[in-house]
């Protein structure tokens, strides 16, 4: 896959295409993930973009009470490629997101960006 220098760019770039990137080390064989220039588990530069298929299971939940809001989650996402994103999972009551929750992603537009959430593994848009 072609991706811009940028890592980041690169990250958003497949969101905007409805897509969940990732980079794999090909010197350690380590998933990467938030997006970088060296690998943080061996130092390599030796980065390849790859295509999540956006399954996983909640590793860790929380909910979020902000005055004058609904209480929403944030949710640690282990994904079935080996890297762990932070995000939210979507499409039941926070307080009822729980550890080991199989999930799917789902791109949605929020403030004009796209951005990755997830939702229970039986509603989720993968």
């Amino acid at each position: 896959m072609t991706a811009p220098a940028a890592p980041a760019l690169a990250y958003a770039e497949g969101l905007a295409a409805g897509e969940l990137r990732f980079q794999h080390c090909t010197d350690c064989e380590q998933a990467v993930f938030y997006p970088r220039v060296l690998c943080p588990h061996c130092g390599s530069e030796s980065l390849q973009w790859r295509t999540s298929a956006g399954l996983g299971t909640v590793y860790a939940t929380t909910v979020i009470h902000k005055r004058g809001t609904d209480p929403y989650n944030v949710a640690l996402v282990d994904l079935d490629e080996g890297f762990r994103m932070m995000s939210r999972v979507e499409g039941s009551a926070p307080e009822d997101v729980t550890i080991g929750t199989r999930v799917g992603v789902t791109v949605i537009t929020e403030d004009e960006a796209p951005l990755a959430v997830f939702r229970p593994l039986e509603e989720a848009v993968a």
